[in-house]
């Protein structure tokens, strides 16, 4: 279990370095009762305060849980009743157990639930409730939060979560604005995360916090998921040309060049392994895979 610990721990450092905290503040208000929480520690978490309580998303581990329930205690006295996960992956769905100490119900996809359950971790607890379908609304409140399932895209049980009357979404790991895809692109199905990208641009929001960033401005737009749709095709549409040069296979990697992305963190030295991915991706077919009725 030591290893294991390593490894998640090196992860959170290779995501803190390919993120950039995105404000000085630790604490933003994106909206009336709606605030961005970004420690610094490469992970943002939101939390909604409603009339009758507290809606928190994203607990990403135990410390980043505790200064997480903290903020939202410098903000109200009002209990947190909610905890909703993303999805499955680890380095998301852990330091549960912070909010259900403080009495809150911790929700995720089930899909995400069931990988919890049959993948344990020493810092992560199985949600208190498993939600199934394409959407659920939670009505809190006098709030509303719309929880839309994005289907085999990135991980399991992706959601992404919307404020129909704020017009916010949080939007975990599909998309961080300027900065290219995480590394070797791990756990994405590289067709699903398209069509869920082409999904969320089709969402009604003005305003939109993500789980990473490498801006500079705390809050992000549609123009951000519509970049990274572009990115993902202008790479596909890169490998393709390679390939039609005659280019080697193992040559793809380093002679795809995008100049359009160059600013983006991490550029240099994860555009090779997205392009390894993509290129893969296209000539072994999508993967992982799984039939939709699973969806």
């Amino acid at each position: 279990m030591n290893v294991l610990r390593i490894a998640v721990a090196l992860l959170a450092a290779l995501l803190v370095y390919g993120s950039v905290a995105a404000a000085d503040d630790v604490l933003t208000q994106a909206a009336e009762g709606v605030y961005r929480y970004a420690p610094g520690d490469g992970y943002i978490s939101m939390f909604i305060v409603t009339k009758d309580g507290v809606i928190a998303i994203e607990s990403v581990n135990t410390t980043h849980a505790q200064g997480l329930l903290k903020a939202i205690q410098g903000v109200t006295d009002k209990r947190v009743y909610y905890l909703l996960h993303s999805h499955n992956h680890w380095d998301h769905a852990s330091g549960g157990q912070v909010f259900r100490e403080a009495g809150a119900s911790i929700v995720a996809h089930a899909e995400a639930y069931e990988w919890m359950k049959a993948n344990p971790h020493p810092d992560m607890v199985l949600p208190s409730e498993a939600w199934v379908g394409k959407q659920r609304d939670i009505k809190f409140g006098g709030t509303t939060v719309e929880m839309h399932y994005m289907g085999s895209s990135h991980g399991y049980g992706m959601t992404v979560f919307r404020l129909p009357k704020e017009k916010i979404v949080y939007i975990a790991d599909l998309v961080t604005p300027n900065r290219v895809l995480f590394s070797i692109v791990p756990d994405f199905n590289i067709p699903g995360f398209l069509e869920s990208l082409k999904r969320i641009e089709a969402m009604d929001f003005y305003r939109a916090i993500y789980s990473h960033s490498a801006a500079k401005e705390p809050f992000g737009t549609k123009a951000d998921v519509t970049l990274m749709r572009e990115y993902v095709e202008d790479l596909q549409g890169a490998v393709v040309a390679e390939f039609k040069k005659g280019t080697s296979w193992k040559d793809v990697p380093h002679a795809v060049k995008l100049p359009k992305y160059q600013h983006w963190a991490m550029y240099d030295e994860w555009l090779p392994l997205n392009v390894w991915r993509i290129m893969l991706d296209m000539h072994m077919g999508p993967f992982p895979w799984r039939p939709k009725y699973v969806d």
